[in-house]
């Protein structure tokens, strides 16, 4: 799907200096009361996602999680398109709702989880201590959940002072697909600003910067033989394997936050046979654009050294999502956005994140981008995964009182 509408004054008021409203000392009250009054049916909600098996890649969950979603924008007036992706076996949604003002606002969030089928009936959403718990809490069916409830709140007011805002809902964020990245940029290109909808930092964070993903796959050819006849006829290619883990695990530069770290190896599969193929992936990421490139060409170079003569190693960098910079325009929004959660004498904490996200695929087709609007949380991506539960109504204000502040300018 691709838009074609120009971009209002907001892309290009942001990147130029301007002056920052004052805002009041006072939170909007009606605003408040909204927010807060939507804290318990948005923690039923969550409530509702998080109970769903949505992990990537599982169409049943994927679809019952979007259909709920759809059927809340609906109810708020936006028009709806799905977008089939056979990769991600479910489909993107894209939500559009129209204003009277000039500003176009793009919001995004995504429905998949890292967890397996299974996860939601082991660890059902619940509450202890003040924190929700359950798979996808936080990441990213609470910024599903704050997104939702932002609009609810502006409905409420009858505000219509932007151009547009759309709402995208990924089927595919932890994995990516083709379609979903092409998806994103097209979209992205045709609005003002992105706020992404991804989990609040624990210390109650934004994030204005991310690392960018690939994975380095090390495939070794050596030579079987018995292992307890003959080992010496073979050429063991998961010895070369672990070799080339402990060299090209070194290829990360602490200086520039980049990374690489081997997670996966795969060889042989009986005891007494010498293995003759192995494979090891790494996770890297980088916070610069040309580390990818030097990373791509020191694994051909640094492999080379092998330890087991006669074999066979090849390297290969699989790109991931680019990077997301901290910008002069970024740090805009970040002004805004503290302002705003000044009126609930609230700071929010400023951050990277080593994690990639969709966020960077906006931000580089030159989106002013900002991250970390979801409901506060930890422990992503593990069994412990968490979401403040008194992050919620402010979150929900913070991101309603975003959109009236961006639809202004």
């Amino acid at each position: 799907m691709l838009f074609t509408f120009p971009r209002s004054l907001l892309a290009a008021t942001l990147a130029l200096s301007f002056a920052l409203p004052a805002y009041s000392a006072e939170p909007h009250k009606q605003i408040q009361a909204d927010a807060e009054q939507y804290k318990a049916p948005a923690l039923q909600l969550l409530e509702r996602l998080v109970n769903i098996d949505s992990g990537s890649g599982y169409g049943p969950g994927l679809t019952q999680v979007s259909d709920i979603a759809v059927d809340e924008l609906k109810q708020l007036g936006f028009t709806i398109e799905r977008v089939p992706d056979a990769a991600a076996n479910s489909s993107h949604v894209i939500a559009t709702l129209k204003g009277n003002g000039k500003a176009k606002i793009l919001l995004m969030a995504h429905m998949d989880t890292v967890f397996k089928e299974g996860s939601a009936a082991e660890r059902p959403f619940h509450i202890k201590d003040g924190r929700a718990y359950g798979p996808g809490v936080m990441d990213d069916k609470g910024g599903i959940v704050a997104g939702i409830y932002a609009l609810k709140v502006l409905k409420n007011q009858g505000f219509k002072d932007y151009a547009q805002i759309t709402f995208l809902l990924d089927a595919s964020e932890e994995t990516g697909t083709d379609i979903a990245s092409d998806l994103i940029r097209n979209t992205a290109k045709a609005h003002d600003v992105t706020l992404n909808l991804e989990p609040g930092r624990p210390a109650d964070g934004l994030v204005v910067w991310r690392k960018g993903s690939a994975t380095a796959v090390v495939e070794v050819k050596g030579k079987a033989a018995h292992a307890g006849v003959a080992p010496e006829l073979g050429r063991n290619a998961a010895m070369e394997a672990a070799h080339q883990i402990l060299q090209l695990g070194k290829l990360g530069d602490e200086e520039k936050k980049t990374t690489i770290n081997f997670t996966v190896i795969n060889a042989g599969d009986r005891t007494n046979v010498i293995p003759d193929q192995a494979t090891a992936k790494a996770d890297v990421r980088a916070a610069l654009p040309e580390e990818f490139d030097r990373i791509e060409k020191d694994l051909v170079r640094v492999s080379a050294n092998k330890l087991i003569p006669e074999t066979e190693v090849t390297t290969t960098l699989k790109r991931g999502l680019p990077p997301m910079p901290q910008t002069p325009e970024s740090d805009k929004l970040v002004a805004i956005a503290q302002g705003i959660y000044g009126e609930l004498g609230k700071k929010l904490t400023i951050e990277g994140s080593g994690g990639a996200a969709d966020a960077s695929l906006s931000a580089g087709v030159g989106t002013p981008t900002l991250d970390g609007f979801g409901i506060v949380g930890g422990n992503i991506h593990t069994p412990q995964e968490y979401a403040e539960v008194e992050s919620v109504a402010p979150r929900i204000y913070l991101l309603s009182r975003m959109i009236m502040e961006l639809s202004k300018r």
